[in-house]
């Protein structure tokens, strides 16, 4: 790869906006019967290059359902998904991990590496798993600015729950994919190093235009984002652009998100 900026594979919609992931009236269903639960009740969204997007709302609002069903985890009852141009709910199993693999990366709450790896091979895997080889000098680049160079050849066990995290954002980055999901991605640290994996993510995004969205309960993390998603019952029922955190909270009470 030359040089460090970040390639964004898009598709141009009608009403000409660019986006790399667009979901159009996504459906989900739980269950059956009076018993079944309806986590998704016809939602649609674009999510443009280069840009930080939140979602929020309540425990029980589908926005980790919503999440899931954008990055090809787990399928809508009814609805489309295309990442870069590709329809995903039609995808078999193979396809999908193979379109996964090459378009998204994900960061999770508790950390996800594999204990048995040091830090430098957590980090790497998802090009060795792909056959390739990293980008010397991006990788020397990406692992300065999350601040691991002492820390490559120590397995999570011996790292703090910050530095695990900041593994996981170095790994979802190094192959540059086009969207990386994170959920919920400080919910397990404390505020200081919350604080300071934010600003890690929002630098990705400014430094490298890489497309992230967020779940997250913290009005804190949401105002880094460029535009934020509110969802209840299973619908986006506000969006905004950059707010800030007073505002973000303003917005959770008034619509009674709590």
């Amino acid at each position: 790869m030359e040089g460090h900026s970040n390639v964004q594979t898009s598709v141009i919609q009608a009403d000409g906006q660019e986006s790399v992931v667009q979901a159009d009236d996504l459906v989900r269903v739980y269950g059956e019967g009076d018993t079944a639960v309806r986590a998704l009740r016809g939602v649609s969204v674009a999510i443009t290059p280069g840009r930080l997007t939140a979602v929020m709302g309540p425990s029980g609002s589908g926005k980790s359902t919503l999440m899931h069903i954008l990055a090809g985890l787990d399928k809508p009852t009814s609805g489309s998904v295309r990442i870069a141009g590709t329809e995903i709910t039609t995808l078999g199993d193979n396809d999908l991990t193979r379109l996964r693999r090459k378009h998204i990366g994900f960061i999770f709450q508790f950390f996800n590496l594999l204990p048995m790896l040091t830090a430098r091979d957590n980090i790497l895997l998802p090009l060795t798993i792909a056959g390739e080889k990293p980008d010397d000098a991006f990788f020397a680049e990406l692992i300065a600015r999350v601040g691991l160079a002492d820390r490559l050849s120590h397995r999570p066990a011996e790292l703090s729950g910050g530095q695990q995290q900041r593994v996981a954002i170095a790994r979802a980055l190094v192959s540059r994919p086009t969207v990386i999901f994170a959920d919920e991605p400080t919910g397990n640290l404390d505020s200081k190093t919350s604080g300071e994996i934010l600003t890690l993510m929002r630098g990705s995004v400014d430094e490298y235009g890489q497309t992230t969205v967020m779940v997250t309960h913290d009005a804190r993390a949401a105002a880094m984002a460029d535009r934020v998603l509110f969802l209840a019952d299973g619908e986006i029922v506000k969006e905004t652009g950059r707010t800030s955190q007073h505002e973000i909270l303003q917005i959770i009470d008034t619509l009674d998100l709590q």
